[in-house]
């Protein structure tokens, strides 16, 4: 373990300056304002994309059901093939969307605010 080395430390000085302007008055910081409405932002395009990925997933996955039982003609490796693709896609797809709809739903926990937005 590290030892501690032996700094004194002081107080910051109370009447600094930098956040006064001309009047004494403090400015105005915008990075502690708190406004709800900006929580409940919904992003579209986030959703519609997890929704596409959960379709399409659902889909490659039917699509290698399929030709693993044979009734769709192709190769195993096929079925391999679209068998990943599909759980590449629906993963992803379906945790966006679970998030998407208990945000929706007002679920404890969940907000829109957590869904990235692209």
């Amino acid at each position: 373990m590290a030892s501690r080395r032996n700094i004194d430390y002081s107080r910051l000085a109370d009447d600094e300056d930098d956040s006064y302007d001309g009047s004494g008055k403090r400015q105005k910081d915008p990075r502690f304002d708190y406004t709800p409405k900006s929580y409940d932002k919904i992003p579209w395009k986030s959703i519609i994309l997890a929704l596409f990925l959960l379709f399409l997933g659902c889909l490659l996955l039917f699509f290698s059901f399929c030709i693993f039982t044979g009734h769709m003609g192709g190769d195993h490796s096929q079925a391999y093939g679209l068998l990943g693709l599909g759980i590449l896609t629906f993963l992803p797809g379906f945790y966006e969307t679970r998030i998407a709809y208990y945000s929706w739903r007002g679920a404890q926990g969940y907000r829109f605010a957590s869904i990235p937005d692209y």
